[in-house]
């Protein structure tokens, strides 16, 4: 029963595909240790995702209770739920002991970062949402080393959400280096099962469907990237996942101005924390680079950038803005240099392909914006080819840059935005990177 307990604590969970064994489980049920929910509510809502749209919750009929039911279209991909599904839950006061934690960091904050902290740490204190808007590199992360400690000191839940899958991979090592003695679990599309009750958490937002009044601490790691800032439904999950008095700390180098509004409590660091300035972007450009790739060849100014950073040793990230564009480009490059290599969002060996550019085992990646943020490589390069496409606002163009000079060792790095016209989002990323050199926005 307690490691039903520890699974069950804060989640819902689908009863058919319980990890435990029937009979437990129906025992557990049955002396009221864990409470059974419909999966489409009264109203044809979903328990999970709370969706309750017309076009999201669909009738159909169902060989299970061989009768007219709804199904949640909307989060399918992880599990059907209908109105006949069980989530299951437990229902009763927690027993599960607190654990001791242990916070191990050789690192040192800087004035500004250190502010930033006990200003997170307040805030949490009072229960109070608090957004952290720093610049790529600032180190975001780390000045919420202590904030996370001290609330798991004081035996509550904490959780960080991300709402990519390269981001969480990318926290995860870190964090179980930092809180050695904690138990931590990495959730997200496939991650293999952990045991125990984990006091940390680090999810994929989409992960949080699984969870109910869980949280006593939430912090949203990239709270203006997609998927999350376009689906109210992870917006719902991330409200639903927390407990009802639970602060957020949400955690961004380019929130939007609805975010900025909406959080009272802001702290805002510009400045890198090795202190060197931002690599600004420079605009190159690449006319009919898109009929050049169908001719099968590679712009001469692109080859030329390619050919020179493999000539220096220096790892590089270039970015595309279609699968369809890096499926004709990455056979061209690979024809000069055959072990360049290309992720997207499909690619089921993405984690592997950033390592071995981590570890120099290959000399660069062609990519999609799926790799705009959350990964650090020191003396990585950066080029965005068709800058001017609509799929690189702002935003994604600033994150860009920011995978540049990250590094204390390698504090500048080359940022170039290959363009077939400069458009406006293209301005407004470098005026941006500009001010925060300058010492921020207001």
């Amino acid at each position: 029963m307690k490691r039903i307990e520890e699974f069950l604590t804060g989640r819902l969970w689908l009863r058919n595909f319980s990890p435990f064994p029937k009979e437990q489980v129906d025992q557990a049920i049955s002396d009221g240790s864990v409470t059974v929910t419909p999966g489409i509510l009264d109203g044809r809502q979903c328990a999970r995702c709370l969706e309750k749209s017309v076009k999201k919750i669909i009738p159909f009929f169902c060989a299970a209770c061989n009768t007219i039911c709804y199904y949640c279209r909307h989060c399918i991909k992880m599990g059907r739920i209908s109105s006949c599904t069980e989530l299951i839950t437990w229902a009763l006061p927690s027993t599960i002991p607190p654990q001791s934690h242990s916070f191990r960091w050789n690192g040192s904050l800087t004035p500004l970062q250190e502010r930033a902290s006990q200003e997170v740490q307040k805030s949490l204190l009072q229960k109070n949402d608090h957004l952290v808007y720093a610049v790529c590199g600032a180190g975001k992360t780390e000045l919420l080393f202590p904030p996370i400690y001290d609330a798991l000191k004081n035996g509550l839940r904490v959780c960080i959400a991300a709402p990519r899958t390269d981001v969480v991979l990318e926290l995860s090592p870190r964090l179980r280096t930092v809180f050695p003695n904690t138990i931590v679990h990495s959730l997200y599309g496939n991650s293999p099962e952990e045991s125990g009750f984990a006091s940390l958490v680090i999810a994929t937002t989409h992960q949080l469907y699984r969870f109910k009044d869980a949280f006593d601490v939430m912090i949203v790691d990239e709270a203006d990237a997609f998927p999350y800032s376009y689906d109210p439904a992870l917006k719902r999950a991330v409200m639903k996942a927390k407990k009802k008095e639970a602060p957020i700390v949400y955690v961004s180098a380019t929130p939007s101005d609805d975010l900025v509004k909406q959080v009272s409590n802001t702290s805002k660091i510009f400045q890198r924390f090795h202190g060197h300035p931002l690599p600004v972007p420079e605009f190159r450009s690449l006319w009919s680079y898109e009929k050049s790739f169908a001719k099968g060849k590679i712009p001469p100014k692109l080859a030329a950038w390619v050919d020179g950073k493999i000539a220096k040793g220096e790892p590089f990230l270039l970015f595309l803005p279609t699968i369809e564009l890096i499926d004709q480009a990455i056979v061209l490059f690979q024809q000069k240099h055959p072990s360049i290599e290309a992720v997207h969002s499909k690619d089921e060996d993405r984690k592997g392909k950033v390592m071995k550019l981590r570890k120099k085992q290959i000399p660069g990646l062609l990519t999609t914006t799926i790799l705009e943020r959350g990964i650090t490589i020191p003396n990585v390069q950066v080029a965005v080819v068709g800058a001017d496409q609509p799929i690189f606002d702002a935003a994604a163009l600033i994150q860009i840059a920011g995978r540049a000079g990250r590094s204390i060792d390698y504090p500048n790095g080359d940022v170039v935005f290959f363009h077939n016209g400069i458009v406006l989002q293209m301005d407004k990323a470098k005026k941006l990177i500009v001010s925060y050199n300058g010492g921020g926005v207001n």
